[in-house]
């Protein structure tokens, strides 16, 4: 509590002659995200007290900055010292006359009635000292109050929020006012008599306080007064106000409600018999295996997400056609999540100058071919285009490629005299990346100077292979070794003769790296898996000393993540790629995963292109994947409660991790579960769950335990692998018994 002088500012007050402990009202705050203490007597002079006579109380309140305050995603916490007690009658009074307490009311205040507690007996009630339970009771009351002045701070921003989310977003407010507080001791006397327990009222922080005052009440009067005459705080002034019926609700069952209907609105009803959602990443591979398609939708899975980093729209559009025919012919619906790629670092594998070039399609467990090897066939001279995926990129004669069209077969004898077919899927139309894309269902092995051939009806025409650029599939770094960043453009195939000898060469998916990035820093690669130093940093390049690695080296292939957690990287908002991608999710997609988010601007953003589109009733999903969105979860939530569009947090542990430290991710996720649950917002647990399972058939006993706590959030998300069907079906049954037992 910051305050100079006076022993009330100094956190804490003491009622004379009941030998009550001080309440400490002190700004304990939470590791994840900060508040300004700024000391103030005058900022709350306008609220009026009507009681006179009553003793001067400390408190905090929680208050959102001003528009034009720079720190515009921080809470700011105000002190102030002023009349705070709004009961109708002092402790001092109520002991003398014997007048019930004030108590929140369960039409405005939200607590639920004593009687349906409490049974008529009042010798079944423990008989506990009555200044212990004064103490107690004075505590609680306090706190009800900073609640209260918490939500009238925050009234104007609370009034920006869409109406869908009021209630929750006055929730949010008791609870980070709740959090500013010191209570691990009010929280162990209030255990001590059976009272409720702090850590467990995110849902319903209100609600509970003011019930446990009633209990208190309750205890000390052991009657019933007639409810007629209680009154509640008012929420615009704190003078005591007679019942209203248009008061909002904030009983423990309404709020609990919130919790359904907003679970419900992002992912649906839940037809299994069990709370938790199942989603599962899938890609590509679906399009040639539609069968694991409906074997997952059989096994348990509710959502299907898509990574728009992947891919491309054609894809996607055959995965998402797959997924409503097969969730409509087994009548289990599916919703459908799709991740924009988000302004993340990526890495990209150079290609090599080769005589030879191996195509390897992608095959099942059972030999079929998943996915065929794509090659880009062009004639010399011509440039490949920015951000190609093919396997490789083969020059041929110009002769020979003019002649070439959509759907011809074009007939090779490989390096091991195998024959082998490429078959003409497109051509470009733009004439600096004039070529096309062709697909091979087989292996081979195409070196220069191989003849090719097609076959028609007016006869045969032949040429041959120029040259071939092959695709680095990964690269295997060890402790010790360099790796040279280079940037995207087409510049550094020039300089690689003459940088960095020996060292090992890939580009990123943005040049803002070498300009956020300096001599020292660490890196990590792939989630952190591959960690590394910053020797030597310039306008095209960044050296980097590989300082973890598995003994017998790390593979590093290409998409996979760059963190530069101690870097002043900043990328913002939605990219381009971003913005076109967003256009087919709002037409194909229930759910859009916003990735990278930083601040309240990238919300913003967000919101005006989605109402651009009208996309009112798409799920909003925030990845919550960077320190700074982690700092800024709270002001991030107010901001995308004030639209009407379902509403969801994803824990990316993969790069939370990366970013904050492994030691600290415990804490991290329990802090987000709490924020959340707090402003009734559906949380996705993901990342490697029951990732042993998924990729070798068996998990571990760490998996099975993270599990059970991925349960307090609403989705458990698994990545896709060989075993993914067998997962969804354990974790359909670890989630199935579960809510059986709760049952």
């Amino acid at each position: 509590m910051v305050g100079k002088s006076s022993n009330h500012a100094a956190g804490g007050y003491r009622k004379r002659g009941v030998g009550m402990t001080s309440l400490k009202l002190q700004g304990q705050l939470p590791s994840t995200y900060k508040f300004h203490l700024i000391a103030s007597k005058q900022c709350c002079s306008h609220v009026q007290f009507p009681i006179k006579s009553i003793k001067k109380y400390p408190i905090l309140l929680a208050k959102l900055p001003e528009e034009d305050d720079p720190e515009c995603n921080s809470w700011k916490m105000y002190a102030f010292h002023d009349t705070l007690n709004a009961v109708n009658r002092t402790l001092a009074m109520n002991l003398n006359e014997g007048n019930a307490y004030a108590q929140p009311d369960k039409s405005g205040r939200g607590s639920v009635e004593v009687s349906e507690l409490i049974p008529s007996y009042g010798h079944c009630l423990p008989e506990l000292p009555t200044n212990r339970l004064l103490s107690l009771l004075e505590k609680l009351k306090a706190v009800h109050l900073h609640l209260l002045a918490a939500e009238h701070w925050n009234a104007s921003h609370l009034r920006l929020c869409h109406r869908n989310y009021v209630v929750s977003a006055t929730n949010l407010t008791h609870y980070l006012a709740l959090k500013c507080l010191h209570l691990q001791q009010l929280q162990e006397d209030l255990s001590s008599i059976g009272l409720l327990t702090l850590e467990f009222i995110n849902s319903h922080v209100l609600a509970s306080i003011g019930t446990s005052i009633q209990l208190l009440h309750h205890l000390l009067s052991n009657s019933l007064e007639s409810k007629d005459s209680a009154t509640y705080l008012d929420r615009n002034g704190y003078s005591p106000t007679e019942r209203s019926e248009n008061a909002v609700n904030f009983a423990i069952s309404t709020m609990k409600k919130r919790v359904s209907v907003h679970n419900t609105a992002l992912f649906g009803e839940c037809l299994d018999k069990r709370t938790g959602q199942i989603m599962v990443t899938i890609g590509k591979e679906v399009v040639k295996d539609e069968i694991l398609v409906k074997n997952l939708l059989k096994a348990g899975t509710n959502v299907i997400r898509i990574n728009c980093a992947h891919d491309d729209p054609n894809v996607w559009r055959e995965i998402i056609r797959i997924v409503k025919h097969n969730s409509h012919l087994l009548e289990k619906p599916c919703r459908i999540l799709m991740d924009l790629a988000g302004p993340k670092l990526r890495t990209v594998l150079l290609r090599t100058h080769s005589n030879m070039v191996k195509l390897s399609p992608k095959k099942d467990s059972s030999g079929n071919v998943v996915f065929p090897a794509q090659v880009w066939l062009c004639f010399d001279g011509s440039n490949p285009p920015a951000g190609l995926s093919t396997n490789a990129i083969i020059w041929i004669q110009k002769s020979f490629f003019n002649k070439l069209k959509m759907g011809d077969y074009v007939s090779f004898v490989d390096v091991r005299g195998r024959k082998r077919v490429l078959k003409v899927l497109k051509k470009s139309i733009l004439s600096t990346e004039y070529g096309c894309i062709a697909e091979c269902l087989q292996t081979a092995y195409i070196k220069v100077d191989t003849e090719l051939s097609v076959k028609k009806k007016k006869g045969e025409f032949v040429g041959r292979v120029i040259k071939v650029l092959a695709n680095q599939h990964f690269v295997r770094l060890k402790v010790g070794d360099l790796l040279t960043i280079f940037r995207s453009s087409s510049s550094y195939l020039n300089e690689l003769s003459s940088t960095t000898l020996g060292s090992t060469k890939i580009t990123c998916s943005s040049d803002h790296i070498f300009e956020s990035v300096e001599q020292g820093e660490p890196i990590l690669f792939d989630d952190g898996k591959i960690l590394g130093k910053v020797r030597e940093v310039n306008a095209n390049w960044a050296t980097v000393v590989v300082t973890h690695a598995r003994p017998k080296g790390s593979k590093l292939g290409s998409g996979k993540s760059i963190n530069i957690p101690k870097s002043r990287v900043q990328l913002k908002g939605l990219t381009p790629k971003d913005l076109l991608d967003l256009d087919f999710v709002g037409s194909n997609a229930d759910m859009v995963g916003i990735s990278f988010i930083r601040n309240v601007d990238d919300i913003v953003i967000v919101q005006h292109e989605l109402e651009k589109r009208n996309l009112t009733k798409l799920g909003i999903v925030l990845k919550i994947e960077t320190k700074d969105s982690l700092q800024r979860l709270p002001s991030l939530l107010f901001q995308a409660m004030q639209t009407s569009n379902p509403l969801g947090v994803m824990i990316a542990r993969g790069d939370l991790m990366v970013e904050c430290g492994w030691d600290q991710l415990g804490e991290i996720q329990e802090e987000i579960l709490s924020i959340c649950s707090a402003a009734h917002i559906p949380v996705i647990w993901a990342t490697q769950v029951l990732e042993s399972l998924v990729k070798f058939g068996f998990p571990t006993r760490a998996e099975i335990t993270d599990v059970f706590k991925a349960m307090g959030a609403s989705c458990i998300m698994l990545n896709k692998g060989d075993n993914i069907v067998q997962a969804v079906t354990a974790l359909n049954s670890l989630l199935s018994n579960r809510s059986s037992s709760e049952r």
